[in-house]
């Protein structure tokens, strides 16, 4: 059974934050809200928390996973970053984009798409998700909370819990913030490619 915690969207209590990444050590599946809208969260080297989040968006090893980032220092770490892509990165984070790059080898295997070796990495312009991610002290792995067969991400947290009770065990309920995914492109290519428009404009890699 999912536990439902009320959290305040700009001034997130410690507190909360404190419990939440004990729950994410310790293996937990998390909803929490972000920029764009609410997102799948576990622990990067938990094996069992990611195969639940495959199991409940229904996607295979080939749909790119999203490692959720602090800062651009963090991001580097994790993603091989050239300068022309580092320019691009600085210019549009934090924001609601999640950018496909070539992985590093601080990354398991296991959450890289197994031909590319790639890997969808975003700094989250939300009070709550950053201040997880600064309490949490790492990286944390991340999907869009898209249900199979839904037209859009769930929204409200008692709706989450409706939907998810008996497959989560906390979600960070900060009120509606969104339907609308990030905007994903794609940096591993000679130019910015669009894999997917969503809330983040285009004009900034001369896509729109």
């Amino acid at each position: 059974m999912a536990r439902i915690v009320n959290i305040h969207p700009e001034t997130p209590q410690e507190r909360l934050l404190i419990q939440a990444a004990q729950f994410i050590r310790e293996g937990a599946v998390v909803a929490l809200p972000t920029d764009s809208c609410y997102a799948l969260g576990c622990h990067l080297g938990d094996k069992e928390a990611l195969d639940r989040i495959r199991q409940i968006r229904q996607m295979d090893d080939r749909h790119h996973l999203t490692l959720m980032c602090r800062d651009l220092s963090e991001i580097a770490n994790y993603a091989r970053v050239d300068n022309s892509q580092y320019r691009l990165l600085k210019a549009t984070t934090p924001g609601s984009y999640t950018f496909i790059l070539e992985g590093s080898k601080e990354l398991p295997r296991r959450v890289m798409h197994p031909k590319r070796k790639t890997i969808g990495l975003r700094i989250p312009d939300h009070p709550v998700a950053l201040a997880l991610l600064a309490e949490l002290g790492e990286p944390l792995l991340t999907t869009t909370l898209q249900l199979p067969g839904d037209d859009s991400p769930l929204t409200e947290g008692w709706e989450i819990q409706d939907r998810l009770d008996d497959h989560l065990e906390l979600i960070l309920d900060a009120g509606h913030c969104g339907t609308e995914p990030t905007t994903i492109i794609d940096l591993t290519g000679s130019a910015p490619e669009l894999v997917r428009a969503g809330r983040g404009p285009l004009a900034p890699f001369g896509l729109d």
